[in-house]
């Protein structure tokens, strides 16, 4: 699925909404609409159901975060709703970790790099919101160029 063919199938209903301008909630609901296909494939496997369900959970949890922290007009109520987002990539990456057996490694990879830069951007932008200084140590998380997010996405084989 190519991200630019993926974005045209996106109702106006959400383009048309300022929440659309924010490259983060793009991202973050390109992922969570991936993970659809991704979760279709790991049911097959009863013992990965579980698996599933966590991972389409989380994975959907990063974007309506997101749109839940962007309403807010207090900084520290967006930076509370991004820092959920936030966990919810970190767990949602964790879960295609745990599932690249199934999904392969083309799908996992892609999977993993663009959650990792949905991470990388999240964290750029909650102390701007928060005001502070996160409590982690800061990390250098290398940046997949665009580019590379935007080719056809793999989709995990039936």
């Amino acid at each position: 699925m190519k991200y630019r063919e993926w974005q045209e199938q996106v109702p106006k209903a959400i383009t048309d909404d300022i929440l659309w301008r924010s490259e983060i909630y793009r991202k973050a609901l390109f992922a969570g609409d991936l993970a659809w296909f991704d979760t279709r494939k790991l049911i097959k496997d009863r013992s990965l159901v579980s698996l599933a369900d966590q991972l389409y959970r989380a994975t959907g949890s990063i974007s309506a975060n997101v749109a839940e922290g962007y309403s807010y007009a207090s900084g520290k109520n967006q930076a509370r709703f991004y820092e959920y987002a936030l966990g919810s990539a970190r767990e949602a990456r964790d879960w295609y970790f745990k599932s690249r057996r199934t999904l392969g490694d083309s799908v996992s990879e892609h999977r993993l790099a663009l959650l990792t830069e949905i991470i990388r951007q999240l964290l750029a932008i909650i102390p701007k919101y928060r005001g502070l200084h996160l409590k982690e140590e800061t990390i250098q998380y290398e940046k997949t160029p665009m580019s590379i997010l935007l080719q056809p996405a793999p989709m995990p084989e039936d």
